[in-house]
């Protein structure tokens, strides 16, 4: 199946199958659960064949990571982040990313993965192994980056991975587990806003500024 799709010649019409396979295989997985859709249903849903189906993106589990793949580029550190020079920089840049790690998880259609993740954890464990690796892990590594910035700009002390989990645990809290229960609506901007200035002050003052920090 690799060579073949190797073999086989560019079409400018590919891009758009592409994105008609993994919107159909979101739309089914959603719809019927992942370990009982078939790849026959989601090429009838992209109208492509199964063998474009194979050739533009691959087996049912490389259309989950795709889908997964696509939506985790959104969590990764931006090219402009601020030089964290002091601490004032270093709150800046953990409300502005916490405000936005809040607000790309919580839409919908990610809360609707992280269920469709633990209904498939018996029949299907790669649906939550996948999101795990992929899509939370984009997250976790974007606030080490950031930790680690500020570590090696002399603002904190600690390890990186740590800190990024301290700083996640302050700003989620119990949101995520009342999201999928679907007891809390999803957070307005002013609330996205303000639970991540809050989780940035609170982690600051968690970590003082060791000595000879910029505040």
């Amino acid at each position: 199946m690799a060579s073949m799709r190797k073999r086989r010649p560019a079409s400018h019409n590919e891009p758009m199958a592409r994105e008609r396979i993994l919107e159909a295989a979101f739309a089914a997985f959603m719809k019927n659960g992942y370990a009982t859709t078939s790849t026959l249903e989601i090429a009838t849903r992209a109208r492509v064949s199964k063998r474009e189906l194979y050739a533009l993106v691959g087996n049912k589990q490389e259309m989950l990571i795709a889908c997964i793949s696509e939506r985790a580029k959104r969590l990764e550190v931006p090219g402009d982040l601020p030089v964290l020079r002091d601490r004032e920089t270093l709150a800046r840049v953990l409300t502005a990313f916490g405000t936005k790690l809040v607000r790309e998880i919580s839409d919908p259609t990610v809360i609707a993965v992280f269920r469709l993740a633990i209904s498939e954890v018996v029949q299907a464990p790669e649906v939550a192994r996948a999101l795990n690796s992929i899509g939370r892990e984009a997250s976790r590594a974007a606030l080490r980056k950031i930790m680690a910035q500020a570590q090696e700009a002399g603002l904190l002390t600690g390890h990186p991975a740590e800190l990024a989990e301290q700083f996640g645990g302050l700003l989620w809290r119990d949101l995520m587990v009342s999201l999928l229960l679907g007891i809390a609506e999803r957070p307005s901007q002013r609330e996205l806003a303000g639970r991540a200035h809050a989780a940035a002050a609170d982690f600051l003052q968690l970590h003082p500024p060791p000595d000879g920090a910029r505040r």
